[in-house]
């Protein structure tokens, strides 16, 4: 289903970034090595991909400094896979413009299940009517934009179909799993903070406009647009 899709690979372990590629061509994609943030820089200045993985403690250009010059220049999904495992790290990096967070070690299951994931998330087309109105939000799906009170909000790939959820499913109480897994098409991993991180991102982009509540949180549920 995937076959052929081209893979940018950002880690300056060799061995890892071995295991990533065996890992891709068993499944018929293109693995592309790069061992440095520079040279990660320059393959994606020079070429076009489908997902990049990446590792955040590079030389050269850190992986957090690549997913900032990323976002001025491509939406292509990004999955970090690093050894930081405090959530202060995950939260950052997908305030950043990441798409997903893999810690290290990792299961070669879940990264390729979590690289469909991004890549069924790519290739999907949205089903709705282009226009969407909620309160004084409104969307156009077809344009990817989002104003409120006639003001522009800036999303990410992740904040922009959460709230197109939210916007398709008002006055909902959706668990944090639902939001998922229907709109990622993937398993959902319950100690996974992707969910709450874009929320809350979204929650300080509507904040900058209007005092008003529109995402409220659904305690022992999840969340809700009201």
């Amino acid at each position: 289903m995937y076959e052929g899709k081209r893979i940018l690979i950002i880690e300056d372990d060799q061995e890892i970034s071995r295991l990533l590629s065996v890992i891709l061509e068993k499944a018929n994609m293109e693995p592309v090595a790069a061992y440095s943030g520079t040279e990660g820089l320059l393959q994606i200045q020079n070429n076009m991909f489908d997902l990049i993985l990446l590792d955040l403690m590079l030389p050269g250009k850190s992986g957090e400094e690549l997913i900032g010059e990323i976002r001025e220049m491509s939406s292509v999904p990004i999955i970090v896979i690093s050894a930081k495992v405090d959530i202060e790290n995950k939260v950052q990096v997908l305030k950043m413009g990441a798409d997903d967070y893999i810690t290290k070690p990792f299961h070669q299951e879940e990264v390729m299940a979590r690289v469909e994931v991004q890549l069924r998330k790519a290739n999907t087309q949205p089903e709705q009517s282009a226009e969407i109105g909620w309160r004084e939000l409104k969307m156009n799906t077809e344009k990817r934009s989002v104003k409120l009170k006639e003001k522009e909000l800036q999303l990410t790939i992740a904040e922009f179909d959460i709230l197109t959820y939210f916007m398709n499913n008002p006055e909902r109480a959706l668990s944090k799993k639902e939001i998922y897994e229907s709109i990622w098409k993937g398993t959902y991993y319950g100690d996974d903070n992707t969910i709450s991180v874009h929320v809350s991102n979204l929650r300080k982009k509507i904040s900058e406009i209007t005092t008003e509540e529109y995402i409220k949180t659904i305690w022992g549920v999840g969340f809700m647009l009201t």
